[in-house]
């Protein structure tokens, strides 16, 4: 059962404050989700920690490993690997599951860890940055992700940007926000939303932002309307909730 479990968010840690503050804004919302949903006598059991694969003092199977000794602690038989990332690039596919295998090998009976698919399977992730506050009114959007020479790795991003009626574009390879932006201006566009899709702000997003100002002296006639990346929100926190409900 779902409510005998404790909850471990995982990310990719950052030397930016901003990404741990949204991870652990994220877990305390999660907290609420779980209190709400669960029944009264479990409320306050509910348990939600957070861990980072790269950038913390200990390896992330430690890290779970010493969630793992907390949870059991506290009444908790299994734990809820949750991967927040958006991409299925090598450290959801190779780094994350050979650190969760090392923790439950440690572990053995004590305790049993599910690893959860990542948040960027869940089929309405892009409704939450369609119904950003305030919303963007644009004709036409560019959804700009990092981007990944790995084979394949940038079609989820190309296939949600099409959801979207947006166009993809990314940070590290093309085509990139530039190249896209000449296009549609090209084009005839004169209004443009760019969406990051990132979870927290960093400093990607801090150098997309300034990009996007120095696109708007290069292209004045153009009215360039820049998002926010997803954030740390109540509907993000119950989309992770249902990863752990169904296999996506």
């Amino acid at each position: 059962m779902r409510s005998s479990s404790a909850y471990l968010l995982i990310a990719h840690g950052s030397r930016d404050p901003r990404p741990q503050r949204g991870l652990e804004e994220l877990a305390q919302l999660l907290q609420k989700q779980l209190a709400s949903q669960g029944e009264a006598s479990l409320a306050l059991r509910i348990r939600v920690g957070t861990a980072t694969l790269e950038l913390a003092p200990l390896s992330l199977h430690e890290q779970i490993c010493q969630f793992a000794t907390q949870a059991i602690r506290t009444g908790y038989p299994q734990i809820q690997a949750l991967p927040l990332f958006l991409l299925p690039g090598v450290h959801v596919m190779e780094d994350i599951p050979e650190e969760v295998a090392i923790a439950q090998q440690r572990l053995g009976e004590k305790l049993t860890i599910n690893l959860q698919p990542h948040i960027g399977v869940h089929p309405h992730l892009g409704q939450l940055l369609v119904n950003q506050q305030p919303p963007l009114n644009a004709p036409i959007k560019i959804l700009i992700s990092h981007g990944t020479r790995r084979p394949g790795g940038n079609q989820p991003v190309a296939t949600l940007a099409q959801k979207l009626g947006a166009i993809d574009a990314y940070w590290s390879i093309e085509p990139t926000l530039s190249q896209r932006v000449a296009t549609l201006a090209e084009a005839g566009y004169q209004h443009i939303a760019i969406v990051p899709y990132f979870l927290f702000a960093g400093g990607l997003t801090d150098a997309i932002a300034q990009s996007v100002l120095d696109l708007q002296q290069q292209y004045p006639q153009l009215q360039l309307e820049l998002g926010e990346p997803l954030g740390a929100t109540p509907q993000l926190a119950e989309l992770i909730l249902d990863l752990t409900r169904q296999r996506v």
